[in-house]
């Protein structure tokens, strides 16, 4: 008895109608490959000196999407080149949103480092004109600036936001709802005239103290505080304050005990938030603590400078030495960077620390 043999079929992706996993990444690649041939030549009949990198990744992603799309259409059909072209449009629209922020950050960097050094962070600029100096009154005055505004405006905000969630009933809630949100959207500087305003009216015309600074700092941060914890305090169920009421305990208790400590990683999230938004503000300060290049550590007494009013300055006002000025900004920009990187960091971990641990 003769048996017949016959061979097992091989899977093939292509064959089933459906494209490999490296196909798109090989067609990206080869997109890209194929952008940046085109601006070489043309930089090359042009004489320009500087590759457009921008305009590679643009164009690359354009030759990507049709050229995905029309290799899907063949080998997987209508349904799934629709579905891969959709998917090229998202990842483009993420790479040019994200071009801006890489392009920020290497130009920050790479101008920054030149005076990142132990004399910007150990010198003022008193008395130094040119070369030489830092930037520690600044980032002194930053500093002291902000958490003052955050000592001022994280009750105010939590208390509002805790009232608005449990207590707040009819008119007055719709009103301080409404009046919140029109906080949201002021611009800054209104938050610093208004400071200079107040102290104005108190110690005379002209004053420019570290304290009217925090002040506006304060008003820029209510909203926000404001707005984030009341999310938070939303999200806690009801079925806790219920059982904690089925229990005899008072409701300010209830707040205290059960509310608070549930949402309490997402409100410091969004403390942190907000003093990381209003640290970079310039033309508050600006008015209201106004400039000064000693060192000045009391906020009620003289003029106070900041990282965004010394990056502002050091500018606008170059002296002879033009890249000495130019340097020092880019080194503050650098430090200001940095300092809301690491509360950005900062409030991660305090939020994963916080979070509620899931029970067994």
């Amino acid at each position: 008895m003769s048996q017949t043999l016959t061979a097992a079929p091989v899977a093939n992706a292509y064959s089933s109608g459906r494209l490999g996993r490296p196909v798109p990444w090989i067609v990206l690649a080869a997109s890209l490959v194929l952008a940046a041939v085109v601006f070489g030549l043309l930089q090359a009949s042009d004489g320009a000196k500087d590759f457009n990198i921008v305009g590679t990744i643009l164009v690359g992603m354009i030759i990507y999407g049709v050229a995905i799309y029309v290799i899907s259409l063949l080998v997987e059909g209508g349904r799934r080149a629709k579905d891969r072209l959709v998917t090229a449009l998202v990842s483009a629209a993420f790479a040019l949103a994200l071009l801006p922020l890489i392009s920020l950050l290497f130009t920050v960097v790479t101008n920054g480092t030149g005076r990142f050094d132990l004399e910007f962070f150990t010198f003022s600029m008193r008395n130094i004109v040119g070369e030489g100096g830092g930037g520690i009154h600044a980032i002194i005055g930053t500093v002291l600036m902000t958490l003052t505004a955050a000592v001022i405006s994280v009750p105010i905000g939590l208390l509002t936001s805790i009232y608005l969630v449990e207590y707040g009933r009819g008119p007055l809630s719709r009103a301080i709802t409404f009046f919140v949100d029109v906080m949201t959207g002021i611009p800054s500087i209104v938050a610093g005239l208004f400071a200079y305003a107040v102290f104005a009216l108190i110690f005379g015309p002209g004053v420019r103290l570290g304290i009217a600074g925090a002040i506006s700092l304060a008003v820029l941060m209510i909203p926000v505080v404001v707005r984030s914890s009341e999310d938070m305090l939303k999200l806690v169920p009801n079925e806790l304050r219920e059982a904690a009421f089925a229990l005899g305990v008072p409701k300010w208790l209830t707040i205290l005990k059960v509310v608070l400590p549930t949402s309490i990683a997402g409100i410091t999230t969004g403390v942190m938030l907000a003093i990381a938004r209003v640290i970079g503000e310039t033309a508050p300060l600006l008015v209201a603590a106004g400039f000064t290049n000693n060192l000045n550590y009391n906020l009620f007494e003289g003029r106070m400078q900041s990282l965004p009013v010394f990056v502002y300055n050091s500018y606008i006002s170059q002296g002879t030495d033009a890249q000495a000025y130019l340097d020092r900004a880019w080194a503050g920009a650098l430090t200001l960077i940095l300092i809301v990187m690491l509360l950005n960091l900062l409030a991660r971990v305090v939020a994963r620390i916080f979070a509620p641990k899931a029970g067994r």
